[in-house]
């Protein structure tokens, strides 16, 4: 069974503009998704899905520089995108990923992934029982499922990939997974300048290499005052773009 990793990434962010690409310990925050996703050993090819959009240049040339395959296509239809990237490319498998998670763990995601394709289930996620920390998610589907919702998905479906699979579970064979401790009240994903904060310090103690989970909540246990920097902030709704 072969494995397409998909990220997919723009400059345009509301609350944090230009972050995919901002600078953890020398790497940008892109670079880092794409080396935890190869790291996992899983991923037998990784595509970076961008927009047309002359802003977006910018990931283009970053993607050009730490060597990984570029697609560009629509800017709000992602799905679209990923679709995209499906027709230049053979697959059984997408793994997506967003690239404003720069502290994804490896051994999840190869977890996740012999699980997914032990089952032969059509969609598997992490998140639709939240045990994990926010930012370090994982989510795999068939590739001719995620052909298939094509002409289902409408609105925001269309903008958040996978959307409508899970939210039409009777129709898709679906597999939430969930990893103990539940580690959920952790926000380690990067969408606000607090975010950022957070992260920054945790590459600063860590250094270069990706981090597991068990070794990073261990250290957060002992610095509250970190965990509090983004504690507040509110993950978008579904519905919102």
């Amino acid at each position: 069974m072969t494995s397409l990793g998909i990220i997919q990434a723009r400059m345009d962010s509301s609350r944090l503009p230009r972050k995919v690409l901002l600078k953890l310990g020398g790497r940008s925050v892109l670079e880092r998704v794409v080396r935890a996703a190869q790291a996992s050993g899983v991923v037998d090819e990784l595509v970076v899905a961008t927009t047309v959009e002359e802003g977006d240049d910018a990931i283009v040339a970053e993607c050009a520089a730490i060597g990984v395959h570029c697609y560009r296509g629509p800017v709000d239809d992602v799905l679209g995108r990923f679709l995209g990237v499906l027709d230049e490319r053979e697959s059984d498998t997408v793994i997506r990923f967003t690239a404003d998670n720069p502290l994804i763990d490896p051994a999840i995601i190869s977890r996740a992934h012999r699980v997914f394709v032990a089952s032969g289930a059509d969609y598997l996620s992490t998140s639709l029982a939240h045990t994990l920390p926010r930012g370090l998610d994982v989510e795999m589907v068939r590739t001719p499922v995620l052909r298939q919702i094509d002409a289902l998905a409408t609105e925001h479906h269309r903008v958040h990939v996978t959307s409508y699979i899970y939210t039409h579970a009777d129709d898709f064979d679906v597999i939430g997974l969930t990893l103990q401790p539940d580690l959920s009240h952790l926000r380690l994903t990067l969408d606000t300048e607090d975010d950022w904060k957070l992260i920054e310090a945790i590459v600063d103690h860590f250094g270069d290499e990706p981090v597991d989970l068990k070794t990073l909540a261990a250290w957060l246990t002992s610095r509250p005052d970190l965990i509090e920097l983004n504690a507040h902030v509110l993950q978008k709704a579904l519905v919102q773009a």
